[in-house]
């Protein structure tokens, strides 16, 4: 049986056309095409799809990438990384599955990861806190 991908509703998409230049931080639930130039750091819940005609320098981090495109900067990808013909990355993966295509460049070290390690590499790894210690009450004999 094959495997289908989520429908994903095209106005619950996060988009930065080609000519656009953007310096910041981004943080979506949701999908994210860039087509023009970011510099900062990505964080999605969801795929980012790097166009043919982007520049990302910055880290991102998400679920899964598409990249035609070029990065200068280092990949958290939870599940998979697909470099697409003419791509060009400098910079770390940290990565569960990866997909490469001739044409592709990719200058950098490549680590597979678990899911908990991309959490923690992601600094979305929930701390837990120890437990207050309840105030002592004093009893009389």
């Amino acid at each position: 049986m094959a495997k289908t991908e989520p429908v994903v509703n095209v106005n619950s998409i996060s988009r930065i056309s080609a000519g656009t230049v953007i310096k910041g931080e981004i943080q979506s639930p949701n999908d994210i095409r860039i087509d023009g130039t970011f510099e900062g750091r990505i964080q999605s819940k969801g795929r980012v799809v790097v166009g043919e005609s982007a520049i990302i320098k910055g880290d991102i981090v998400c679920e899964n990438v598409d990249l035609w495109g070029k990065v200068d900067g280092n990949l958290f990808v939870k599940n998979t990384l697909s470099l697409k013909e003419g791509c060009v990355v400098d910079g770390n993966l940290h990565i569960r599955r990866l997909s490469v295509e001739l044409g592709s460049t990719f200058n950098g070290n490549c680590k597979t990861i678990t899911e908990a390690e991309f959490n923690k590499l992601a600094g979305l790894e929930t701390a837990v806190q120890p437990k207050a210690a309840q105030p002592q009450q004093a009893r009389a004999n």
